[in-house]
């Protein structure tokens, strides 16, 4: 007789603990219910303990003391600080020595020969406009200094940031590792290492070209990482099929796949090491960024903006010329790249000859009244009494009073337990435990550096320009990835925002919106726009055709395409634009303190005007654990398909 057995029966689950992110809200539930009541206790007050406080000042110092007392004789910075020094002083002399010798003709004949091969005479005709503007405003030699520092700070941001991203975009265990690193290069204020790198190397060009690398290789590596994570599986499998080695299949397939991430990382670098020519001439780097820091310190905005557009065009040809190259575009046939070459030598050499290897001054145009007088007109029509809408500053009146007063008020009423309860939340649904335990450990740290008020306020700020931008780059980056006219149209503006230095802008912002915070989160928008645009409609743009092709046979509409198809698709470049406008936000944030923003912006930039290593240094500590909490909160963590997820 057959025997019939009864299964166990299963435990039901009520149905909202179904879902991971119920399940974990829970678990952090009655842990908090656990640890609150003894924190609250222990600690009642809502301020960061000051029991948990430490205190570098002291370490910070001492470390200073040593550099400065063991820099000219201690074999790490005699054979190796110095070698890097050396070599880096070398290669920007020898290609400011070549510019020179070539002249403003042959200079000027070699871009444009150069753009003529890559993409044509439009190219040409443009980038030889843009040397001869360089010379016309008066800033020829500023700008060839510029060059040779940018040429030699960019090969060597490309180098670093294509060798981390591959290796980032090959291994998911030194991708992870690498995203704090990346994450610490990126959001650390340039003023925050501005400090130690002058105490290593001193005032000069090594410490400018380092700082440079710095900030601009973190976007090449990521989106190198970016394009080989999102090679197409079935481009890889049939390399495989092929018996190709992994040597074969990245060279064959990855690489070239990642070809358009790999361009616009070469295009984020160079505009982001222009960027930094402002910064750099704090330190010694000369050139346009220096005449653009001595301009402003003398508020004298038409002499600024006279040296900030050579470095708006200097980005711009550079940015057309390296994207054409990529494109496919440039013709191969070596005998043209023969008569381009000989034809700058002719140019350089007819110059040479009849005396006009210098720019001649009969030659230049002054800008800077014309500029100075609008800025005038603009303070004294736009600043108030506008009818109707009101003028600028009641704008930044209102925005301080309604967004930036209440969300920090709030963020510094709430007890610090409770802040870091809200980023382990945030940070576990949309990630893992560790994921989460990183942004609590990155929190925590800023209470335990004793600046956990002026962080909050920092973060408040921060907040407010990130929505702002997100808000305005999503909604520009959909209008661009749909419209091909609006994108070129969109392009050199979005090259003018994102090159300008921030300092140009800086003055006509205050001159509009006044000193305090509003002006400071309309500075962050404004820089940190131009990539969230970019990357937003090149994801938007790389959604596979057939998918799109499937929605419309299917009678989707527009609207529907965008919602239902090209969103979800372009999720992960949707992220890195998310990603980016954090982290840029956040390296804007010293020039709010330079403006009334107050906060950790203000303590950067007076540790390094007073040479305060602990006061510099720990406030841009704590702007890279904020970093670190914005990128865990905002960037879900890939689970791979096992329980510990």
């Amino acid at each position: 007789m057959a025997t019939v057995t009864a299964s166990a029966p299963r435990l039901a689950l009520p149905g909202i603990l179904k879902h991971r992110a119920t399940r974990k809200l829970l678990l952090l539930a009655l842990a908090a219910a656990v640890l609150v009541p003894l924190a609250a206790a222990r600690w009642p007050n809502a301020a960061w303990p000051h029991a948990l406080t430490v205190d570098l000042a002291k370490p910070l110092a001492d470390a200073s003391d040593w550099v400065i007392d063991n820099r000219d004789s201690h074999p790490l910075f005699l054979y190796f600080f110095g070698y890097i020094s050396n070599a880096v002083v070398l290669s920007v002399r020898a290609v400011y020595l070549a510019l020179l010798a070539a002249g403003w003709a042959g200079v000027t004949a070699f871009g444009a020969l150069v753009a003529w091969r890559v993409a044509g005479v439009r190219l040409a005709l443009g980038t030889a406009a843009a040397f001869l503007a360089c010379g016309v405003l008066g800033m020829w030699v500023p700008t060839m200094q510029t060059l040779a520092l940018m040429v030699v700070a960019v090969l060597v941001s490309v180098a670093v940031g294509f060798v981390l991203g591959l290796g980032a975009g090959l291994s998911d265990r030194l991708d992870r590792a690498l995203r704090p690193v990346l994450d610490t290069m990126q959001v650390l204020p340039a003023f925050a290492y501005l400090l130690p790198v002058v105490l290593v190397f001193g005032i000069g060009v090594p410490a400018a070209v380092l700082a440079t690398v710095v900030y601009a290789a973190p976007p090449m590596a990521r989106l190198t990482a970016l394009g080989l994570r999102g090679a197409d599986p079935e481009v890889l499998e049939a390399v495989d099929s092929l018996g190709a080695t992994a040597r074969q299949r990245l060279v064959t397939a990855r690489i070239p796949l990642a070809r358009k991430e790999l361009l616009l990382g070469l295009n984020q670098t160079i505009m982001m090491a222009l960027s930094m020519a402002v910064i750099a001439s704090v330190i010694g780097a000369g050139g346009l960024g220096d005449r653009v820091y001595q301009a402003l310190a003398s508020v004298d905005v038409g002499a600024a903006l006279s040296a900030g557009i050579p470095i708006v065009l200097l980005a711009v040809v550079l940015d057309r010329i390296t994207c054409a190259a990529g494109d496919g575009t440039a013709r191969s046939r070596s005998m043209g790249w023969l008569y381009a070459a000989a034809g700058t030598v002719a140019v350089a050499l007819a110059a040479r000859l009849l005396g006009r290897v210098d720019w001649p001054d009969a030659w230049t145009l002054d800008v800077a009244q014309p500029v100075n007088r609008a800025v005038d007109w603009m303070t004294a029509h736009l600043y108030t009494g506008v009818p109707v809408v009101g003028g600028t500053a009641d704008w930044a009146g209102h925005f301080t009073t309604w967004v930036l007063d209440p969300l920090r008020s709030g963020l510094q009423w709430l007890p610090w337990w409770s802040v870091l309860l809200i980023v382990a939340a945030l940070a576990w649904v949309i990630g893992t435990w560790r994921t989460a335990l990183t942004a609590v450990l990155a929190m925590a740290a800023i209470g335990v550096l004793g600046v956990w008020e002026p962080s909050l306020d920092t973060l408040s700020q921060v907040l407010a320009a990130v929505a702002v931008t997100l808000v305005l780059g999503f909604a520009t980056g959909i209008a661009a990835a749909r419209s091909d006219r609006f994108e070129r149209a969109l392009r050199p503006v979005l090259d003018v925002f994102q090159t300008m230095p921030q300092f140009v802008y800086l003055i006509p912002v205050v001159a509009l919106f006044g000193v305090g915070r509003a002006p400071a989160v309309a500075a962050a928008v404004v820089y940190a726009l131009p990539a969230v645009v970019r990357i937003t409609a090149q994801g938007l743009r790389q959604v596979d055709p057939a998918a799109l092709e499937s929605a419309r046979s299917l009678g989707a509409t527009g609207r529907q395409q965008l919602w239902q198809v090209q969103l979800p698709l372009a999720r992960r470049s949707l992220l890195l634009a998310v990603n980016q406008g954090v982290v840029l936000v956040l390296a804007v944030v010293i020039i709010g303190g330079l403006v009334g923003g107050g906060a950790l912006g203000y303590d950067v930039a007076f540790g390094l005007a007073q040479g305060d290593l602990a006061t510099g240094l720990v406030a841009g500590a704590a702007i890279v654990c904020l970093g670190l909490v914005l990128d865990r909160v905002t960037q879900p963590t890939e689970r791979r398909a096992t329980k510990g997820a």
